[in-house]
């Protein structure tokens, strides 16, 4: 299954100067517990990385830094992790999976923003893709109990 298919295109964003409190009030107003940090709010929003909730715990509040002065810039990790929206799905995992990492942010052919994909997104499928296979494991053993008889 590819990227694109999985991927929430609704993704709350932020820029490189937006501060910790900020971005703090976003998280709550969007309902959300990362932001993808990009370089423009406009149409040709390019990733350049993500802030968490974690993040802000643990690089600001716990750094005693001030949050209404500290900007999301300054403690993004970069190089930040792409796939592309045609990537398979697979690939993304492998992403996840090689760099530690629960979100991946997706950009178009052009780079620029085009969602995100989360281990909560590989997860629902993979479970719906395992519900479809043992429906269909139970369906063949009904039909061979049926041609038995």
């Amino acid at each position: 299954m590819l990227v694109s298919q999985l991927c929430q295109i609704e993704v709350a964003c932020c820029t490189l100067q937006t501060t910790i409190l900020q971005a703090s009030v976003l998280m709550r107003q969007k309902h959300v517990g990362d932001l993808v940090v990009v370089s423009d709010e406009g149409d040709d929003r390019v990733p350049l990385g993500i802030i968490t909730d974690r993040d802000i715990v643990v690089e600001v509040l716990g750094a005693g830094c001030n949050p209404a002065t500290t900007t999301v810039g300054t403690i993004i990790r970069r190089p930040v992790v792409l796939v592309n929206e045609d990537d398979d799905a697979a690939q993304a995992l492998e992403q996840m999976q090689a760099h530690g990492i629960r979100r991946v942010p997706v950009v178009d052919r052009k780079g620029r923003l085009a969602g995100i994909i989360t281990v909560d997104d590989l997860l629902k499928a993979l479970a719906s893709d395992a519900s479809r296979l043992a429906e269909t494991i139970a369906r063949e053993q009904s039909q061979e109990r049926r041609a038995r008889r």
